[in-house]
């Protein structure tokens, strides 16, 4: 089966369960449908950094943005703790749902283009991880690269206190190799979420200290 045609569970505004649709068709009509997203922690080093995953050049949706750590689509049937899948299929992390700290669901609509409408129930949770960037091991065709920024950094980026900030990790090269990089990063190189959503998850970090 074609990416484009997964089959994802399709909802109304107030999330009541309409039916099952293509993935085409839901982006194409701005069907709600359901996606799991985990925000990676770090505290390898002294200050708290979260993990940003580059998004493959091919993908359909903000290719080449950097963007929550781990995140896809809920197929058909699928269940939100099922969803800990795509931490293993992206980053190569096994990861049992009860580690996950769940930040709430959040709402969210974004108009990509005249033909092209994302309603998304996200499901996000926070997961510490300490482990070296190098030791992830990336799915190739989804994502291009990780990198790390520190919480507080990330904080002044988004509030639009900062209009730069600094970031290092590693891209996938030519032959698939990892290649350090050392990223400066503005807003317009993320993938764009409501400040709501965003809030959502600083909320829940500063709860855990790591701010």
């Amino acid at each position: 089966m074609k990416k484009s045609e997964e089959l994802f569970d399709v909802f109304d505004a107030k999330k009541n369960w309409l039916g099952v649709a293509p993935r085409s068709e839901v982006h194409a009509k701005g069907l709600w449908h359901q996606t799991f997203q985990c925000w990676i922690v770090s505290l390898e080093e002294e200050e708290p950094k979260l993990l940003l995953q580059l998004r493959h050049p091919d993908k359909d949706l903000f290719p080449d943005l950097l963007d929550i750590s781990s995140a896809g689509h809920l197929a058909a049937g699928e269940t939100i703790e099922e969803g800990t899948r795509e931490l293993e299929e992206e980053l190569g992390l096994s990861v049992a749902f009860e580690e996950l700290i769940p930040c709430g669901m959040f709402a969210e609509e974004d108009l990509i283009s005249d033909k092209l409408m994302d309603r998304e129930f996200c499901h996000v949770f926070i997961y510490r991880c300490d482990q070296p960037l190098r030791s992830y091991v990336l799915q190739p065709d989804e994502v291009s690269g990780l990198f790390a920024v520190t919480v507080s950094d990330f904080k002044q980026l988004i509030s639009g206190d900062r209009v730069q900030i600094a970031s290092s990790g590693f891209k996938r090269g030519e032959n698939g190799e990892y290649v350090d990089v050392e990223l400066p990063v503005s807003l317009k190189d993320v993938v764009p979420h409501p400040v709501a959503y965003f809030e959502l998850l600083f909320q829940k970090l500063d709860e855990q200290g790591w701010k």
